[in-house]
């Protein structure tokens, strides 16, 4: 990877919530009943399913998913020539001609790919924070079917923060 020193640090959230759901699943899952939630509604729990090391831990393993996901594309950001250093009459990369880039096709200088990429794992690490109240509510030791609504709420602000981020890093360069 090209993660600069100052972005690794970014990195690390990511790479501890992960670990930190192994570690509380592991610690919860003996003493899990033998039905879990498989979904949660507005109304509470609408789906159950049995307790299985796949059932009980697909969250992590999606959070995993969007984790390599997420950094991937970070480190994409990171590698794409920004539009203030593309050249005219020189082919771009990835196909994107200097004499009309798409105003959305790349970032508008390098500070700017790394306001992105820093804002991708920023969103990353909400998606992660949000799974962490998912898991509240998957790994209970009873199978109660009600669920506070805070919990929801807990889990969609950290969304809706995190896109926030993103969307104001990816717009910011077009404003100036």
């Amino acid at each position: 990877m090209v993660f600069s020193p100052p972005l690794r640090a970014w990195l690390l959230p990511n790479a501890l919530l992960p670990v930190l759901l192994v570690a509380w699943g592991a610690l919860r899952y003996p003493h899990l009943p033998g039905r879990i939630p498989e979904h949660v509604g507005l109304g509470g729990v609408d789906a159950w399913t049995d307790r299985t090391i796949g059932s009980a831990f697909a969250p992590v393993l999606v959070h995993l998913g969007v984790t390599v996901l997420m950094v991937g594309c970070a480190e994409l950001t990171l590698r794409m020539t920004p539009r203030d250093e593309l050249r005219v009459g020189r082919p771009a990369p990835f196909a994107v001609t200097p004499t009309a880039p798409s105003p959305l096709s790349r970032p508008g200088s390098r500070a700017s790919a790394r306001r992105i990429a820093r804002a991708l794992l920023v969103f990353n690490a909400c998606v992660g924070v949000s799974f962490v109240a998912g898991c509240g509510v998957l790994w209970r030791s009873t199978p109660d079917p009600d669920v506070p609504a805070w919990i929801l709420v807990a889990m969609i602000l950290p969304l809706l923060a995190g896109g926030a981020v993103t969307v104001a890093a990816a717009t910011g360069d077009r404003r100036r």
